[in-house]
């Protein structure tokens, strides 16, 4: 296998990756000029770019892989405070696929030797049509990069008597060899899976969180809209009541006054008083048109607003999936375990989730989160005279319905 050293005389590569496929290649000198700043990649500003260091034999076999990820700054720069050790974790990675030189030493985030790096990593898709250690080995078999094959060293080959039970044993001891190799690549896609699993859980998580924060918003808007056409139409109609009262107390005066003025003729009187409830009348039949519009708007609002809350979800969306059982949405609470969400549950769930899974567990928020504060952190919660709680660690009681606030969360001193 080959070696730190080795890979700093030019047999290493970083291959960095496209979906599935290799997208360009380089030397890992070549790729210290980025991380150093000297040079940038315009074409890879702002993103998170999946890459793969590649250590070779002498052979140009793939002797250790070791799948990161990398930020690329608006300049195309590397990230300058990247800073994960991948030459050392690769001396450290654990077994991996045979890819023609021998199990090879693989560090990704699922077999990582430093969980402290973890999340800088990624894992490889194992799955037909989209592998990435297919993708990598024929990259390698390519040798865009011109690496030098070592010559083979002569070695003096022993003439060895096998006999039929050496036979035997050597044949036992390949398909050993074999099926080892088989299990530990059935192990690392089932890791794989798992952490492709939970990204995508993470997705949908995510996504539907947002349709629900953007529903509600929506709702939230319509409601009020809806509020201020109420207010408005009844203030509407009380300045309409109004001016009917007000019509109507005027036509009673205009039947009982007579004309101040015996030389003026009941003609002036009687055209003045028409002009006015002219007027009037013009100014009611005004306000009721309006009134009439306002309400038609009104009728349309409640009519969009009530449709709005029936609606069908959108076809191939995220929650007709979640209705139709096609994507189930898990959540993990303590004390609980993974809770499949069902449809219904989903709107009241993320209004308020510790709620949801203090009901799972029979008993009330407040109880919930007293026994969580105990889970997270057990120690005796028991305040002195200076009003700090003592600290000492005591035993966490794993069950909710076990827990019992002001003596379970207490040390032996302090039950008493």
């Amino acid at each position: 296998m080959v070696s730190a050293a080795q890979a700093a005389e030019g047999n290493s590569a970083v291959f960095l990756m496209d979906g599935s496929q290799v997208s360009r290649q380089m030397r890992w000198s070549e790729f210290g000029a980025f991380l150093d700043g000297y040079v940038g990649l315009s074409d890879l500003a702002e993103t998170d770019v999946r890459a793969v260091l590649v250590n070779l034999n002498p052979d140009l076999t793939v002797a250790s892989l070791v799948f990161f990820r990398i930020w690329f700054d608006e300049e195309g720069r590397a990230d300058s405070s990247w800073n994960v050790p991948i030459e050392a974790l690769a001396e450290k990675g654990a077994k991996g696929p045979d890819l023609g030189g021998g199990a090879i030493r693989l560090v990704c985030r699922s077999q990582c030797p430093d969980p402290a790096f973890a999340e800088e990593l990624w894992d490889p898709d194992m799955t037909p049509g989209s592998n990435h250690f297919h993708s990598i080995r024929k990259a390698v078999e390519a040798n865009t990069l011109h690496f030098r094959q070592a010559e083979p060293a002569e070695e003096n080959i022993p003439v060895l008597v096998n006999s039929s039970s050496a036979a035997t044993d050597e044949r036992v001891d390949i398909e050993r060899a074999r099926l080892a190799q088989v299990l530990r690549e059935q192990r690392l896609r089932i890791k794989t899976l798992q952490s492709v699993h939970r990204d995508a859980v993470s997705d949908l998580q995510r996504d539907h969180r947002l349709e629900m924060q953007a529903l509600r918003s929506e709702m939230t808007e319509l409601d009020q809209k809806y509020e201020r056409l109420r207010v408005s139409k009844e203030q509407l109609k009380n300045r309409l009541q109004e001016r009917n009262e007000q019509y109507l107390a005027l036509q009673e005066q205009l039947g009982e006054e007579t004309p101040a003025d015996p030389d003026a003729g009941p003609d002036v009187e009687g055209g003045k008083s028409d002009a006015e409830t002219v007027l009037l009348r013009e100014q009611l039949e005004r306000k009721e048109r309006e009134l009439e519009l306002r309400e038609e708007r009104l009728v349309a609002l409640e009519q969009e607003n009530q449709e709005l809350r029936n609606r069908e979800v959108p076809e191939d969306s995220l929650l007709e999936q979640l209705r139709n059982q096609v994507v189930f949405l898990v959540a993990y609470h303590p004390g609980v375990g993974h809770i499949t969400l069902p449809y219904d549950d989903i709107e009241t769930y993320f209004a308020n989730p510790q709620a949801y899974a203090a009901d799972q567990c029979g008993m009330n928020e407040a109880a919930y989160r007293e026994w969580l504060a105990h889970y997270e952190n057990p120690v005796c919660n028991h305040a002195g005279a200076d009003g700090n709680a003592c600290g000492e660690p005591i035993m966490r009681v794993s069950q909710p319905a076990d827990f019992e606030a002001g003596k379970d969360d207490r040390c032996e001193l302090h039950k008493a």
